[in-house]
Formats: structure tokens, sequence, C-alpha cells
């Protein structure tokens, strides 16, 4: 009986690492994010968030993987990243996109994470046109993100987050059910 105890403990305790490491990394990007900072969130210590996954990359990795085909949850998780972007953006994500259409090092880098997006979006989807459905979510919502906080559409000046994210609801819905 130790053992399942045991083993419930730890699943418990890697579950709120997983919890505080999502919180951590929508807050403050990858790079602003530390093992210290999820492991005080978690209220573990930091060797813990290490036992449990190995590294931040690792922990990074499983802290933004969306249920396999589970369209709700994807829209769910749509929604709470544009609810993330139309927020101000931390500056580390701000440099980052700032720099990506001039600086090689930057678009790779966004290049990357766009890449993984998708891979992970279409991954939660169904149907044969998953994969561009991603794409075209993923592209919308950075398209979002520019309009907003670089190019400051005025359009953007009367409508309120709660409406944006509401007007959102019904474009994250289509385009993570099956077409």
């Amino acid at each position: 009986m130790t053992e399942t105890s045991r083993d419930a403990k730890r699943a418990r305790t890697a579950r709120r690492i997983l919890e505080a490491a999502r919180q951590e990394f929508a807050a403050r990007g990858f790079e602003g994010a530390t093992i210290r900072g999820i492991a005080a969130v978690a209220g573990v210590d930091a060797s813990l968030v290490m036992q449990h996954y190995g590294s931040k990359a690792a922990l990074f990795t499983a802290a933004v993987q969306l249920p396999g085909d589970d369209a709700e949850s994807a829209a769910e998780h749509l929604l709470e990243v544009l609810a993330n972007r139309l927020r101000e953006l931390p500056p580390e994500t701000s440099a980052l996109v700032r720099s990506m259409l001039t600086v090689p090092e930057a678009a790779d880098s966004m290049r990357s994470y766009l890449d993984e997006r998708v891979e992970n979006l279409a991954r939660s989807l169904t149907g044969d046109d998953a994969h561009l459905r991603a794409l075209i979510t993923v592209s919308g919502i950075l398209g979002l993100t520019i309009t907003q906080h670089f190019l400051k559409l005025r359009a953007f000046e009367g409508a309120s987050h709660e409406e944006l994210l509401r007007a959102a609801r019904g474009w994250t819905e289509y385009l993570s059910r099956d077409s």
C-alpha cells in the first residue's frame, strides 16, 4: 500500500510542477521562466523539478503539449494563448517578434518555436486537414500579436480584452474541429 501512496504523491507533485510550469512559461516565456521560479510556484524544491522532468527544455516540451484528439481542449488552449498574446507582451517575446524579420537568429528561433506549435496543435486535431488548420491558427495568432502590439491597428482601440476573446471563441472552435 505504501508504494501506491508514494506513486500517487509523486504523480500529484508532477502535476503541480507541470501546472506551475505552464503558468510560468505563459507569463515569462521559455527564456524568462526559471526552474527555481517554477519550483516556487509549485511549492517544491527545485531539485524535484529536475528529478521529475530532467531539464528546463524537457519540462517546456511537456508543458506545451496539448491532449491528442481533443478539439475542445485545443480550442480552450487557443483562447488562453490568445488571451496572453492580447495582453502586454513580456519583454523577451516583444524583442523576439520585433527582431524576427531582421535578425537571422531571431527568425530561426521564432520559426522553430512556431513549427513546434503547429505540430503540437495538429496532433490534437482530427481530420485530413488538421495540419493546415493548425498552420492557419498559429499564423493567425502571430498576426494578431503583430497587428495589436507592433502595428497598433486602430481597430484594437475600441475593443476590450473580453470582447476580443468572445469574438475569437468561434474562430478557435471552428479551426479546432474536424472540417
